[in-house]
């Protein structure tokens, strides 16, 4: 079989989506599988050791210019890839018109299917005009999580259960040599900074916590995407023993970041997810999302705290390093462990 699977953005959207690929590949090892994804998200999709092509879709590029020669040509050139190769199956698991019309545009084998979503979840920006575009359209529960929906979708079209913790299929960034930032002792990864301010931790929370770390030796890395991530991450790191505020990284380099810590704690944002999706020890801070729609549930690594418009204590961040890490002066994480 030849696959699409139509899942264009965010960046913690796109990592949950990609179980399907394994769930796919444990039925029909046969089957090759094809992605459509926003161009600042291709090498992440590429780690995906079952995605055979990966078809960059710029979108949010190409609205900036749509009149312009250039954009017009690399929008034909899209086109003409969807239409290479024939599919006997296209996922949209996104729900959006944008998504329907990649999905209309994809060349079909003879019988081939356009399956996607017969309903949102619960606070999704689901657009039911989607639906035209569907052979198939395949229903879930308001409450299902962000990696269930996708895994659902491809079960009911290809005939199989959903009964296995999901799998990511990740592989690790390859750099050579590996960036100077990189430490080479076991570290802590903060992702503190996420577009809504709402979902942030205090940042006295996070000052303590950096405490609790040094205590055990190990230091607390700062990432950022912004200017105010960056001066953000500076004014944290000025309080926090044996902590330091990274260069800015690249897309690989942040994955790198999240697949080498040692520990990850994170609000709930696209980094994070990266960590959990690695099954690094990381812990999830929700603070004002509901933490049903994407809490890491597919590994003891894995501890998720808080709950819309509950944050979680620095207590409980305590308890949850201790239950990941050991007491004190255990050397359980280690950089290569994988567990």
């Amino acid at each position: 079989m030849n696959i699409l699977l139509v899942r264009v953005s965010s960046l913690g959207d796109v990592v949950h989506n990609m179980p399907m690929v394994a769930d796919i590949l444990r039925h029909f090892p046969d089957a090759k599988i094809d992605w459509v994804v926003e161009e600042a998200y291709v090498n992440l999709v590429k780690l995906n050791s079952g995605v055979r092509d990966v078809i960059p879709f710029a979108l949010r590029r190409w609205r900036k210019s749509l009149l312009s020669a250039p954009t017009r040509g690399e929008m034909h050139a899209f086109y003409r890839r969807l239409r290479a190769q024939p599919y006997d199956y296209v996922f949209d698991t996104q729900g959006l018109l944008k998504t329907g019309v990649v999905m209309q545009m994809a060349r079909l084998a003879p019988g081939g299917k356009r399956v996607g979503l017969a309903n949102g979840t619960e606070g999704s920006g689901y657009e039911g005009a989607s639906r035209i575009f569907h052979t198939m359209s395949v229903p879930v529960g308001l409450r299902s999580h962000g990696v269930l929906r996708g895994r659902l979708v491809a079960a009911a079209a290809l005939g199989y259960e959903v009964n296995t913790p999901a799998d990511f299929m990740l592989r690790e960034p390859e750099f050579t040599p590996l960036p100077a930032w990189l430490p080479d002792v076991p570290y802590a990864a903060f992702f503190h900074a996420t577009a809504r301010a709402a979902k942030q931790w205090a940042p006295a929370n996070w000052i303590e916590t950096a405490r609790v770390l040094h205590a055990r030796g190990m230091p607390a890395l700062l990432a950022w995407g912004s200017d105010a991530e960056r001066q953000a991450a500076q004014q944290l790191a000025e309080q926090m023993p044996n902590a330091r505020v990274l260069p800015k990284l690249s897309m690989m380099e942040a994955v790198l970041f999240a697949r080498r810590a040692a520990l990850a704690i994170g609000v709930d944002t696209g980094l994070t997810h990266i960590a959990a999706a690695y099954n690094r020890p990381t812990i999830e801070l929700y603070c004002d999302s509901p933490r049903w729609k994407t809490e890491g549930d597919w590994s003891t690594n894995i501890i998720n705290l808080g709950d819309q418009g509950v944050p979680p204590s620095v207590t409980q961040v305590k308890a949850a390093i201790a239950a990941l890490l050991g007491a004190p002066g255990d050397a359980r994480a280690t950089l290569t462990d994988t567990a």
